[in-house]
């Protein structure tokens, strides 16, 4: 598969994890924003520079593609959504693609069975190919 087309699958459902943030989550908008943003410094994912809008994070929920969202965002949305008593998962392929992208972004893991492994079971078989693209595509770029 070649890295543009797994890129091109990632930055498609980048926004459909937030929607599913949107959707699965159980506040407002703005609430549910504000708890993205604090889970990405409190879990140490990432150093948002300020917490966005409500409004905000549903425009970036629904853009064709991901240019101006900040990889933190979606990323704080799997390692939320994973947690979930409601064991959501992937709706799309390209979701399933930016879900994989994102479970691999927030854990360092020594290979890919163990990459599978620690994925909730819910998840493993949704998972399974797009965890293996999102693995090839990773250890790709560490050849560079």
């Amino acid at each position: 598969m070649p890295q543009s087309d797994f890129y091109a699958k990632v930055r498609r459902g980048l926004p459909a994890l937030l929607h599913q943030w949107l959707t699965e989550g159980q506040a407002d908008n703005d609430r549910l924003a504000l708890l993205l943003a604090e889970t990405a410094r409190v879990a140490k994912l990432a150093e948002p520079e300020s917490t966005p809008s409500g409004e905000t994070l549903v425009a970036w929920s629904q853009a064709p593609e991901a240019h101006d969202i900040p990889l933190w965002a979606p990323c704080t949305a799997v390692f939320l959504l994973n947690q979930m008593p409601a064991r959501p998962v992937p709706h799309s392929e390209a979701e399933a693609f930016a879900w994989a992208y994102c479970w691999l972004r927030n854990r360092q893991f020594s290979d890919i069975d163990t990459a599978k492994a620690a994925l909730p079971e819910h998840l493993q078989a949704p998972l399974a190919e797009p965890l293996e693209a999102a693995w090839s595509d990773q250890q790709g770029l560490r050849l560079i």
